[in-house]
């Protein structure tokens, strides 16, 4: 696999991320009812693309390990979250709250490695993973509010990070 089928891969998971976002948006109802599975399978997707992105592009980042270990929690995560759907609808708002915090951190140390190497476009990552961490501030210190407001939030948290797959793509065309 070389680095343009990567970032085709990226493009067309963020695009997908952003659809799902959009659907979850208009249809709140289906995504409460059905945000363990549908967050399962997303950051199953996710994780695995991170954990793809780490092995082709681990010399090029300087703490890609980061990149590594947040594909391999949201891989063990998503498949927790598919295969113990008791458990997960019973603690899906603070499962959730945790991944949002850990996912924003992850980008957020991400954007001071693209600082670092001088990659234009490093502030965008950094407000992604900053709006995240707040995201999952939020989602944390609340969990059963966050749970009322689950499909908007599912929806605006794919949308965001839709956005970010697909500057990412950007900002490492811009490299190239």
């Amino acid at each position: 696999m070389n680095g343009k089928t990567i970032k085709v891969l990226s493009v067309i998971a963020g695009v997908l991320l952003i659809a799902a976002g959009v659907v979850c948006l208009m249809n709140q109802d289906v995504a409460v009812l059905s945000a363990g599975v549908l967050i399962g399978i997303f950051m199953l997707c996710s994780g695995i693309l991170e954990v793809v992105m780490f092995s082709y592009g681990r010399k090029l980042m300087l703490g890609s390990g980061w990149l590594l270990l947040d594909g391999i929690l949201t891989v063990l995560l998503s498949m927790f979250l598919l295969f113990n759907q008791a458990f997960t609808m019973v603690y899906l708002p603070i499962l959730f709250a945790m991944w949002l915090l850990f996912s924003g951190v992850s980008k957020f140390v991400t954007a001071f490695d693209l600082q670092a190497l001088r990659v234009r476009g490093w502030g965008w990552v950094m407000a992604f993973g900053l709006i995240l961490m707040v995201f999952g501030f939020v989602a944390l210190m609340d969990p059963w509010l966050s749970t009322i407001a689950m499909g908007i939030t599912i929806g605006i948290v794919f949308i965001l990070q839709g956005i970010d797959a697909i500057v990412c793509v950007c900002i490492a065309s811009k490299r190239d």
